[in-house]
């Protein structure tokens, strides 16, 4: 019934990544963040118990329709008696036995259980859409770390270049050969440069902090990521991709076929219900009745009775119940539907939309490298004409800030194509857990649960209370905007 975990080549190189990957003490590339974060991710832990919940509903749908055995035992002591009671007795004390057997309940059991269980299917595809929607989070947390990073060490190299600016047009300033307007325009672009770096200072901080909540780790010294394959063609290809894989959409039918089968249940108020039922009685009245004593041997101190039969119920008029229930439940359904082609086109628009930014981000990222090599040969010549005074301290400021900024887009525009193209595989249906190659013996599988529990008739079959899985991040350190020179371009 339940789909079960599947393989897909849509993540190749990253499924490698991951599938060599070996739980390690530091996220430091991208397989290992995924892998921490699928283990220790406070949102995805709590989607799996919310699942576990989920199939509680198949054994509690399903109750109703088994056999139910109940006792009742009264005591009753007669403080005071009538004057004419001889033979009341003293004290008394019953055991009741009951058992009924449901035969037939309109169908309400059987489509209410029918409905449980594809709530569970529905479940498990939510389920994977939050693994999706995880991992989309983890892999722009990563991504915007290096970039900021990279942007924290452009901006670093930019101070130092214009440090060594001012120095060496105050020193021309001193010998003549510039003016004090260049030495005004150097320190202005300082000082800009070094509030610029403190910007991207604090930006990095916060993409550090905001991986350690997704990841549950700090990150250390981040590798590039792998190349992701399995991208579509064309935009008719991914949506038709999503439209067959999508995990949202998936939960939205079965929740729609869930609906119908609870307007079914819902009808079942009006329709007869048939039980078997037996019971039995025992009394004793402790050698009490008759008085006691003598006179009280004369009597039956204890009975025994019991009985069985079975038991029609007809509704014959309920106020209009049973037909406001359906009709609640039918105008239910509809709304489920409507909400399914709401999340169909939910998912269509996504899937265009990451689709676009994908292609997108790539034409940007040619743009932006076309830019920094302009810039890079653009400073260069205008550097090389300042020596012969055809160039102004102003032009050299101006080639330096246009490189700076070809070069934090060019940055930025790589981070941008690579989490776009990751969204458009997560809308697509193919960055669940099991397209990335994981260690099969680390998947959570929800079936485990859900074959545990469907069956279970015993009133005191209890889990052990368990402790949270997720990774707490009190004992992280406080993230800072240290950089490791490898990362300055």
């Amino acid at each position: 019934m339940i789909r079960a975990f599947r393989a897909a080549p849509a993540l190749s190189a990253l499924a490698l990544a991951l599938a060599a990957t070996a739980a390690p003490a530091h996220a430091d590339d991208l397989p290992g963040a995924l892998a921490a974060a699928y283990a220790g991710n406070p949102d995805l832990n709590a989607a799996r118990a919310n699942l576990r919940a989920t199939d509680e509903n198949v054994p509690i749908a399903r109750a109703p329709g088994l056999p139910s055995l109940t006792g009742t035992i009264n005591y009753t002591e007669f403080l005071k008696q009538g004057p004419n009671a001889f033979i009341a007795p003293q004290r008394l004390m019953t055991v009741d036995p009951q058992l009924n057997v449901p035969v037939y309940s309109g169908g309400a059991v059987r489509n209410s259980l029918a409905a449980a269980k594809i709530r569970v299917e529905a479940g498990e595809a939510s389920l994977r859409g939050t693994e999706a929607g995880v991992f989309s989070q983890v892999v722009a947390a990563y991504m915007d770390v290096i970039r900021d990073s990279a942007t924290v060490g452009l901006n670093r190299n930019n101070v130092q270049v214009l440090e060594v600016n001012l120095k060496a047009t105050t020193d021309r300033f001193e010998i003549g050969d510039v003016t004090r307007t260049d030495v005004a325009q150097s320190n202005s672009r300082l000082a800009l440069a070094r509030a610029d770096l403190r910007s991207a200072e604090a930006a990095l901080v916060a993409s550090r902090e905001r991986y350690v909540q997704i990841v549950g780790q700090v990150p250390s010294d981040l590798q590039p990521p792998p190349p992701l394959a399995g991208l579509p063609s064309s935009p008719e290809e991914a949506v038709q991709i999503a439209l067959d894989n999508n995990p949202d959409l998936e939960a939205a039918r079965q929740r729609t076929k869930a609906a119908g089968y609870d307007a079914k249940a819902a009808g079942a108020g009006r329709l007869p219900t048939i039980s078997l039922y037996t019971s039995g009685e025992y009394s004793t009245y402790f050698n009490s009745l008759g008085g006691g004593g003598l006179s009280g041997r004369n009597f039956v101190q204890n009975q025994t009775t019991a009985q069985a039969g079975a038991r029609i119920s007809i509704p014959l008029f309920q106020g209009g119940l049973p037909a406001a229930r359906q009709r609640q439940a039918q105008a239910t359904a509809s709304a489920v539907q409507e909400q399914e082609i709401g999340t169909e086109r939910q998912v269509i628009a996504n899937v265009r939309s990451a689709y676009t930014q994908w292609r997108a981000a790539n034409d940007v990222i040619k743009l932006n490298q076309t830019a920094v090599d302009a810039a890079a040969l653009s400073l260069e010549g205008v550097r090389a004409e300042n020596t012969v005074g055809n160039r102004t301290i102003l032009n050299i400021l101006d080639a330096e800030q246009e490189l700076l900024r070809a070069q934090v887009g060019l940055v930025a525009a790589r981070r941008n194509a690579y989490v776009a193209s990751f969204n458009l595989l997560a809308a697509m249906g193919k960055a669940q857990a099991a397209d990335l190659g994981f260690d099969p013996a680390t998947l959570y599988d929800p079936e485990v649960n859900y074959r545990r529990v469907r069956s279970r008739v015993f009133d005191w079959a209890l889990d052990a209370p368990t402790p949270p899985k997720a990774t707490r991040t009190v004992d992280t350190p406080a993230q800072t905007a240290t950089i490791p020179p490898q990362t300055v371009p």
